[in-house]
């Protein structure tokens, strides 16, 4: 199932005149999925914090501890689910995955906005999670359906596009929050938007896909399990993008609450919380399409060493009280590196799976990557909640700072197939 590694020459990717356009729609038309998705998640997550007191939540401390649950339970609900998911789109189609997640995001999402108080919001994102898996399902469509030479390039684009949604949406969400004073509004423009992201799939997205052969054995999900436990290459990226998502999410759920601590209350706080967070948006859409490309000429693991130190560089002097305008400059720092760390370990994977298995490895991979995302927020609020925001910075900084120690040690080299 999986490849054995190799160490090839690299070489810059050159024009496709040989190649099929195909691949091309494919690509272009997720990566427009890819934004409105986006937009949409983005909207709604700098927002929480404040939303919380109109639940019922009425503590700081009960405020930074519920902001990180609630940030937490789609992905936790998402680590059972992911591979159930990836399973069934090597058998029925990856398109298919892309829209049942669409659709199920963009209900729940839009229910979320009639919440009365914070067991039925975390009930909601629990539901969102049993039914989402948008990124990994995205991720197996483009991977299956580019070149491989094209991978860094395209999964890079991917992720161009996440970028430029979560600049906008935070923007658009505290936008719509202070301008109208209501903090439910955006839940339903951010369901309304990923239903068009929907249509938008239904109608304008290609896939060529070719069903498994029914004669022979289909692989079971502790099958997928044991493939991928059994490859050091691929739990080495594994542990890369675990521990990547952790340190980034542990800081989403008290970004605007910093902001809060910085400036005081004031009446245009969700969107300069929204502009902190944008800012990393901001700096990936400059970075992200750059890296990835040169990840296909240099190598995936001196990229990763690359956006790793960044990383670290800009996330550990967030902690210190250098102001708001330090600390946006820092995040958008950060955004100069961060982002291309999930699109060269996307490529990795790629690289190191059979295509026709791709969406089982994306699966069960997903589910390391959603333990991430579950533990990130949880840690943070608890961090927060406990010894002060300030230190989310420094922790997840030191974090980021030994997961390049780690790619150092233990990730292989594997570099892009010569054309």
């Amino acid at each position: 199932m999986l490849r054995r590694m190799t160490d090839i020459a690299t070489t810059r990717p050159s024009g496709d005149e040989d190649e099929p356009p195909r691949w091309r729609l494919a690509l272009w038309s997720m990566v427009g999925v890819q934004f409105i998705m986006s937009v949409a998640f983005s909207i709604v997550a700098p927002l929480m914090p404040l939303f919380l007191p109109h639940l019922g939540v009425e503590s700081p401390a009960a405020v930074n501890m519920w902001a990180g649950v609630l940030a937490a339970s789609t992905s936790c609900v998402a680590i059972f689910t992911a591979p159930i998911w990836g399973g069934l789109a090597d058998r029925y189609g990856r398109k298919l995955m892309v829209l049942r997640s669409t659709l199920g995001i963009a209900i729940f999402t839009f229910l979320m906005g009639f919440a009365q108080g914070p067991w039925q919001m975390l009930a909601l994102r629990a539901g969102m999670g049993a039914l989402a898996g948008f990124s990994s399902a995205s991720v197996v469509m483009v991977a299956s359906s580019v070149p491989e030479k094209r991978m860094g390039y395209s999964l890079g684009l991917m992720s161009t596009g996440q970028l430029v949604g979560s600049l906008a949406g935070p923007l658009i969400g505290g936008g719509i929050a202070d301008l109208t004073g209501s903090f439910r509004l955006p839940f339903y423009c951010a369901g309304i938007m990923c239903f068009s992201a929907f249509v938008a799939t239904l109608l304008l997205v290609p896939e060529r896909f070719t069903p498994p052969d029914a004669s022979k054995p289909r692989p079971s999900l502790v099958a997928g399990f044991r493939v991928v436990m059994a490859s050091g290459g691929l739990m080495a990226v594994i542990f890369v993008m675990m521990m990547g998502q952790f340190s980034t999410q542990a800081v989403g759920p008290v970004i605007t609450l910093y902001v809060r601590e910085m400036l005081g209350t004031r009446p245009d706080l969700a969107t300069l919380g929204g502009l902190a967070f944008s800012a990393t948006g901001l700096a990936g859409v400059l970075a992200v399409p750059f890296l990835g490309r040169r990840s296909d000429r240099i190598g995936y693991r001196r990229m990763l060493l690359i956006c790793l130190a960044g990383a670290a560089a800009f996330t550990i002097p967030m902690a210190l009280p250098l102001g708001y305008p330090a600390f946006v400059a820092e995040r958008f720092g950060l955004g100069l590196f961060v982002g291309a760390v999930l699109p060269v370990s996307n490529a990795m994977v790629g690289r190191l799976t059979d295509p026709a298995q791709r969406g089982m490895a994306y699966g069960v991979i997903s589910s390391a990557y959603f333990v991430g995302n579950t533990m990130g927020p949880l840690a943070g609020g608890a961090i927060a909640a406990s010894v002060g925001i300030n230190w989310v910075f420094a922790v997840t900084g030191a974090l980021l700072a030994l997961n390049f120690l780690w790619v150092w040690w233990k990730v292989p080299e594997v570099k892009s197939e010569p054309e």
